[in-house]
């Protein structure tokens, strides 16, 4: 499993990807498309049209990362909306996809965000 410990944000690419692409063609896609930084403490999430077939690209410290996964069977839940070019998850969320589940998980526990004990 990616280790997500020194991620600050997950972002996915709203349109489909080419899974051609590799480390220079993601990154670019990343710095032109998205308008970020490639370099960023970030993940980016790409999926193929079919949605059986996943890349993610990350920067750590001296190089790049890429992860790749190719479903035997089924398709990831990722919903493309064309409207936008790239969205924000959670690295919840990031799993739940990864895990074939779609973004949103009535039955999951919501985040707490209090912080006050007494």
């Amino acid at each position: 499993m990616i280790d997500t410990a020194l991620i600050d944000q997950v972002f996915v690419a709203c349109f489909p990807c080419d899974m051609r692409k590799s480390i220079n063609g993601l990154s670019a896609l990343v710095q032109l498309t998205f308008d970020m930084d490639p370099f960023a403490n970030h993940l980016y999430v790409f999926f193929n049209r079919k949605g059986d077939k996943a890349k993610i690209l990350r920067w750590s410290n001296n190089g790049w990362w890429l992860y790749y996964r190719k479903l035997s069977q089924g398709t990831f839940k990722w919903v493309f909306n064309e409207s936008q070019t790239v969205k924000g998850i959670s690295e919840r969320q990031l799993r739940w996809l990864l895990d074939g589940l779609s973004l949103e998980q009535p039955q999951a526990h919501r985040a707490v965000h209090k912080r006050l004990i007494i």
